[in-house]
């Protein structure tokens, strides 16, 4: 399986907040083995998330689109998931259901709170509804696309509703050197020739090592290519810092 993310918001773009839901939602992606391939933050912009929606429902498995939702004008998400698929905004009995639950929960906590719900329980026309134990506003999946909150913990919650439709054949393994990376290109590239395995070199300089991570959809390739590293290249343990390996040829002699 393969994905890619898509968040909205002007304020990621201008800095304004970080887009911490990319990261969360990648790491978990790829823990069940999902292969993310793309991702991209787009504007408030109705256009430019339908035509990011439409692109990547076309070239990926899955789709996960996080923000925008709610009621305030910049709130385009569902408009433009609806719009991507040529359908129109309905109002979902079970979002309003959940919804009307909800505000009466927190009606002596907010009783200047006033919500169109209508609006917010509307997703696109034949659109599963995700309920939003953590918040307000619903997401929704159509086709292969998931939309999301934006809000952080809301974000998660929802997701962790439906990961288990998430899965892929993309393991890992990771290895630490204290090596410099420029010193690991040839092995490196022999370990991705030789045995078909994706690989990458990431410098953590205060930590004073380097993570390299290896990734296939083979269990045997990977863990050949590993043993082959373990073998090549000197390894550090990250929390200890204290060297696990050697690399070939290396004269300890002084």
């Amino acid at each position: 399986m393969d994905a890619a993310l898509v968040t909205v918001g002007d304020e990621l773009l201008a800095g304004d907040t970080e887009n911490t839901n990319a990261t969360w939602l990648a790491r978990e992606l790829t823990e069940r083995g999902v292969a993310v391939k793309r991702v991209l933050t787009v504007p408030d912009v109705e256009g430019a998330i339908a035509d990011a929606v439409r692109e990547y429902a076309d070239r990926y498995d899955a789709v996960v689109v996080t923000g925008g939702l709610g009621g305030t004008p910049d709130d385009l998400t569902m408009d433009a998931v609806a719009a991507a698929f040529d359908r129109s905004l309905e109002e979902n009995d079970l979002a309003r259901a959940d919804l009307e639950r909800t505000l009466k929960a927190i009606t002596d906590s907010y009783p200047d709170l006033n919500v169109d719900i209508e609006a917010e329980a509307s997703i696109p026309a034949g659109a599963r509804p995700l309920i939003n134990d953590a918040g307000l506003s619903p997401g929704a999946v159509v086709e292969n696309v998931y939309v999301f909150p934006g809000i952080p913990g809301e974000m998660q919650r929802m997701f962790e509703g439906v990961a288990d439709e998430f899965a892929g054949d993309v393991d890992s393994r990771v290895l630490y050197t204290s090596e410099p990376e420029a010193n690991l290109i040839e092995r490196l590239d022999a370990v991705r020739n030789r045995f078909g395995v994706l690989v990458g070199c990431y410098p953590d300089r205060a930590a004073g090592h380097n993570r390299l991570k290896l990734r296939s959809e083979d269990p045997g390739k990977l863990d050949e290519a590993t043993a082959w590293l373990r073998e090549e290249v000197r390894l550090v343990d990250p929390d200890a810092d204290t060297q696990v390996g050697e690399a070939v040829g290396e004269d300890d002699s002084g």
